[in-house]
C-alpha cells in the first residue's frame, strides 16, 4: 500500500471511529469471537504461532495443547475458515489439505478419496458424536455447514482405537464454537455465479444466568450446472445437479453449577436435488443430550445419549414413488471418564449403538439391524518433560455378523528442541456394512449387487512418523514465525471389502457380490509449512505424495493422485479500529489420477479472495474462483467439477457490534 494511499485509508478510519465504536473491535489480525480484546485502540499483530497452545479433542479424546499432542493432528481454526472463505466442508477440506478430494459416484452422490481411504473409511463427527449414514457409504457433507463452527481437527491415519468402526483410514471433527458474549447475532448472505447460488444464514447465540443457546439457519439455493456439450458422449457427468438445502440447529446449555452442565441439542435438514424427470429429498432428523461433570480438580465424567435418523424418498410429477426409499436410524449412548494423577491420564469409555436400515437396496425394500457393544481404554503417561507415551486399547463387538474387532495404539512424542519427534502405530478396522451384508439390488439394469453375510471386517496397521520444528525470527522487515511438519507415514489394509464377479446360481442371477479381498498397502509423505510476518505478509504449502499398490485399476472409487498440494499467499491487516483488510492468493494441485481414464489429467486451480472488516460489525468478501478458467477436456468421477472461472460475494453483519 503506497504512502498517500495509506494516509486516506487512516484518514477514513479516523472519521468513522469518531463514532461510538466498541473499543479494541479488532486487535492485529482478526481476533476469535469468544476472545475477550484489550480495551484499547492499540494494534498488536499476532502471529500464527498462537495456533500450537490451541486445544484439541479429537486425537486422545481429552483436552490437549496441539503442541503437546503424540499425534499428527491437522488442526483448522475459525480464523483459517474465515480466511478460506469456505462455506461449506467439502470447500474448506479441499482447500486446506493435499491428498484430500471429493468427486461424484453413481447417481451424483458426493465420494471422498482421502490419502487412499474413501468415505466409509473415514469418520466424521459433530462435537464427537457420529451422523447417521447415505446411501454410498458416505454421510450427507451438506449437512456440515460452517456456521458456528470453531474448529475443525483433522487425525490422519487409524484411529478405531478411540473411535471404533470406520475410523479405518482417519477423523475429521467438527467442533462447535461456544460463545462467552452476553448476546451475538451474526446476519450473513453469499451469491455465487455458477449457478446463480444464494446461501444466507443466521446465527444467534445469549448467555443469561445459567442458560446459554445458540441457534443456527442456513438455507441455499442453486440452478443445474451444465458442463458439457450436446454432442459430448465420452463424459461421465454432464451437469451438476442444482436443488435446495435447509439446514437448522439448536444447542442449549443449562450450567447448574460451576462443576455440572447439561447440553441439549436438536437438528432439521432438508434437501432437495433436482433431476431432469424426478427429485430427490433427503431429510435428517437429530438429537442428544449430554452431561458434563467435573467431580473433582482431577476427575471427569460425560454421559451422553444421541438419536439421528437421514432418509431419502423419490418424487416424480410431486408425488412420492416409494420406489427409492431410504431410512438410517442411529441410537447411541456413551459413557467417558478421565482420571489426572498430575501430567499423567487414565481415561475409560464406552459405547452402545443401535443401527437401523431400511433402504430399497435390500430385497423387497426390506429392513435390518445391529447393536454394536464397545470398551476402551487409554493411558497418558508423560515420566519426562520431553517425553509423553499414550498407549490405547479398544474392543467392539457387532451383534448381526457376531464379530469383534481388538485394536490398540501406541504414540509417543519427544520434545528435542528445536524438534519434536511424533511416531506411533494404529490398528483400525471398518465391520461390514449392513448394506454390504444383505444388499440384493439392480443396479439401473446394468447388474444386480448381492450382499454377502459372511463378510470379515477390514483391518489396517498404520505406522506414523512425524518431524516438526517452530520458531520466530525476531529482527528485520519478515520478523514473524514459522512452522514446517513432515511426517510420513504407512498403511497395510487387509480384508479390504469390494465387490466381485458373481456367477449365479439356482436362486440369483449373476451379477457382483461382496467379498474381502488381499490387502492393499498405502505409503504417503505430508509436508506443511507456513510462515506469518508481524506485519500481516503469510504464506502457507502442504504437499502430499501418495503411493497405494495391490490395487485393483479398475475400481473406480480407488484412484489416487500420486502428487498434491495446496498454497496460500496473504496478507492480513487492521489498519485502525474500524477497518481491516484481507487478502490473498490460494490454489491447489493435483496429479493425473491413476485410473482406467487416460484423459483424466492433471490440473490446478487458483483463488483470489479479498474481504474487508469494517464499521460497526460488517465485514464484506469477494472472491474469484478457477482464475485461470480451467476446464477438464472430459468429465469424469474425479474430474474438476467446474464450468469455469466464477466469482462470488457476500456479507456478513455481527449485529451486537453494529448497536455497541
Amino acid at each position: 500500500m503506497s504512502r498517500s494511499l495509506e494516509c486516506i485509508v487512516l484518514s477514513v478510519c479516523g472519521l468513522l471511529s469518531s463514532a461510538p465504536t466498541l473499543a479494541g473491535n479488532f486487535v492485529g489480525r482478526v481476533l476469535d469471537e469468544t476472545d475477550n480484546p484489550p480495551k484499547s485502540d492499540t494494534m498488536h499483530m499476532v502471529p500464527d504461532q498462537h495456533v500450537l497452545g490451541e486445544v484439541v479433542v479429537t486425537a486422545t479424546r481429552t483436552p490437549k495443547a496441539l503442541k503437546d499432542v503424540p499425534v499428527v493432528t491437522r488442526l483448522i481454526t475459525a480464523d483459517e475458515i474465515r480466511k478460506t472463505d469456505a462455506t461449506n466442508i467439502q470447500d474448506l477440506l479441499t482447500e486446506e489439505i493435499p491428498g484430500l478430494e471429493f468427486g461424484y459416484a453413481m447417481s451424483q452422490e458426493t465420494s471422498l478419496n482421502m490419502s487412499g481411504f474413501g468415505g466409509s473409511a473415514v469418520l466424521f463427527l459433530v462435537d464427537g458424536e457420529r451422523l447417521a449414514g447415505e446411501t454410498m457409504d458416505n454421510v450427507d457433507y451438506n449437512r456440515l455447514n460452517l456456521d458456528n463452527v470453531g474448529q475443525v481437527e483433522i487425525v490422519k491415519g487409524a484411529s478405531s482405537a478411540l473411535y471404533g468402526a470406520n475410523a479405518v483410514g482417519g477423523v475429521v471433527n467438527l467442533i462447535t464454537k461456544e460463545r462467552k458474549e452476553p448476546w451475538h447475532l451474526n446476519l450473513n448472505s453469499r451469491y455465487r455465479s455458477a449457478g446463480n447460488e444464494w446461501r444466507s444464514g443466521g446465527d444467534l447465540n445469549f448467555n443469561t444466568g445459567r442458560w446459554n443457546s445458540n441457534t443456527t439457519v442456513q438455507y441455499s439455493t442453486v440452478e443445474t450446472i451444465r458442463l458439457t456439450g450436446a454432442f459430448d458422449t465420452e463424459s461421465k457427468i454432464h451437469e451438476i445437479f442444482g436443488g435446495n438445502t435447509l439446514n437448522v440447529k439448536e444447542r442449549l446449555t443449562y450450567h447448574v453449577n460451576d462443576n455440572l452442565r447439561f447440553i441439549a441439542r436438536g437438528g432439521y435438514f432438508a434437501r432437495v436435488s433436482n433431476r431432469a424427470n424426478y427429485d430427490d429429498h433427503y431429510h435428517d432428523y437429530s438429537g442428544g443430550l449430554r452431561s458434563v461433570w467435573q467431580i473433582d480438580a482431577t476427575q471427569n465424567l460425560e454421559l451422553s445419549y444421541s438419536y439421528d435418523q437421514y432418509d431419502k424418498a423419490r418424487y416424480t410429477g410431486g408425488e412420492r414413488t416409494h420406489d427409492h426409499d431410504y431410512s438410517n436410524r442411529q441410537h447411541i449412548a456413551h459413557v467417558l471418564y478421565t482420571k489426572f494423577w498430575g501430567a499423567n491420564g487414565l481415561t475409560v469409555g464406552a459405547d452402545c449403538m443401535y443401527d437401523f436400515l431400511s433402504t430399497y437396496q435390500f430385497a423387497g425394500n426390506n429392513s435390518h439391524a445391529q447393536t454394536t457393544l464397545d470398551a476402551f481404554v487409554q493411558f497418558d503417561y508423560n515420566p519426562l518433560s520431553w517425553l509423553n507415551i499414550v498407549a490405547s486399547v479398544r474392543d467392539d463387538y457387532f451383534s448381526e455378523s457376531d464379530n469383534n474387532a481388538l485394536t490398540a495404539r501406541l504414540a509417543t512424542m519427544f520434545k528435542l528442541k528445536p524438534l519434536s519427534i511424533r511416531a506411533s502405530y494404529a490398528g483400525g478396522f471398518r465391520a461390514p456394512t449392513l448394506k454390504e451384508m444383505y444388499m440384493s439390488f439392480d443396479m439401473a439394469g446394468i447388474q444386480m449387487i448381492y450382499g454377502n453375510p459372511d463378510l470379515k471386517p477390514e483391518k489396517s496397521h498404520n505406522i506414523n512418523l512425524a518431524l516438526e520444528r517452530n520458531g520466530h525470527v525476531q529482527h528485520g522487515i519478515l520478523a514473524g514465525s514459522y512452522s514446517l511438519t513432515l511426517s510420513g507415514y504407512y498403511n497395510y489394509y487387509t480384508s479390504r471389502i469390494t465387490t466381485t464377479d458373481y456367477p449365479g446360481d439356482d436362486e440369483r442371477e449373476e451379477g457382483a457380490v461382496y467379498t474381502n479381498e488381499d490387502g492393499v498397502k498405502v505409503l504417503g509423505i505430508d509436508l506443511n509449512a507456513r510462515y506469518r510476518t508481524v506485519m500481516g505478509l503469510g504464506a502457507s504449502l502442504s504437499y502430499n505424495y501418495l503411493h497405494i499398490g495391490n490395487r485393483s485399476i479398475d475400481s473406480q472409487f480407488s484412484q489416487p493422485r500420486p502428487h498434491s498440494a495446496t498454497w496460500r499467499l496473504d496478507y492480513d491487516k487492521q489498519i485502525c479500529s474500524t477497518y481491516g483488510i484481507y487478502a490473498s492468493l490460494s490454489g491447489r494441485y493435483l496429479a493425473k489420477a491413476q485410473s482406467r481414464y487416460e484423459t483424466d489429467n492433471a490440473y490446478s486451480l487458483w483463488k483470489f479472495t479479498l474481504q474487508q472488516r469494517m464499521w460497526r460489525g460488517i465485514k464484506v468478501n469477494m472472491s474469484i474462483e478457477n482464475l485461470f478458467d480451467y476446464r477438464p477436456k472430459v468429465y469424469y468421477w474425479n474430474s474438476a467439477p467446474t464450468a469455469g472461472r466464477t466469482w462470488s460475494v457476500g456479507v456478513t453483519l455481527d449485529v451486537n457490534e453494529f448497536f455497541n
